[in-house]
């Protein structure tokens, strides 16, 4: 049995993408001016005219500006390293398995830092083109078990009830809010 935690703000103090963003906005401000395609990609999506991975092309269309993604992913990592929790660091194990919608290109550093298994969404850091299904809700469930087949979840972590797939297949599940952990019962 192993266990299971969500990232963005269950182990990580935040929204890894959205500090992505941010990061790159101050090192490329010509990145702004993808707003309006960011705009339209968030109200159609909220129209429910696209999917969520139509949103979050046009969201990660930004990654075109970058000539050095890998570089940046490096350094923002540096600069972020220190936002894992530390009731994560304290109880962590080898065989934990970290499951996130963020894209996998800028969660595997941090994973591989901490000698920990991920599944993510596979997004192509040079274009913000979906490669995988985005890794949310059931879709975290169908990635977990074709990954892992018969292995078992002890405890599953989450700052969010829209993981609760996962926490249906958990023997135990906790919510996450800030450094409050809860069982969910």
């Amino acid at each position: 049995m192993i266990n299971v935690y969500d990232f963005d703000k269950t182990i990580y103090d935040g929204d890894s993408t959205l500090d992505f963003y941010f990061y790159s906005l101050k090192q490329q401000k010509k990145i702004i001016f993808l707003l309006p395609i960011q705009i339209y990609g968030f109200i159609v999506y909220k129209l429910k005219i696209k999917n969520k991975e139509y949103f979050k092309e046009r969201f990660f269309v930004f990654l075109k500006q970058i000539d050095n993604v890998e570089e940046y992913i490096d350094d923002f990592y540096n600069k972020n390293k220190n936002k894992i929790k530390k009731w994560y660091l304290n109880q962590k194990n080898d065989t934990d398995l970290i499951i996130s919608a963020s894209p996998e290109f800028l969660i595997s550093k941090f994973c591989k830092e901490l000698n920990i298994n991920y599944i993510a969404t596979k997004v192509d850091e040079k274009n913000g083109k979906f490669l995988s299904k985005n890794c949310y809700g059931i879709e975290k469930v169908n990635r977990f078990q074709e990954e892992y087949k018969t292995t078992k979840i002890n405890n599953f972590y989450s700052d969010s009830m829209s993981d609760k797939p996962m926490m249906n297949i958990s023997k135990n599940s906790y919510l996450v809010k800030k450094d409050d952990i809860k069982k969910v019962l």
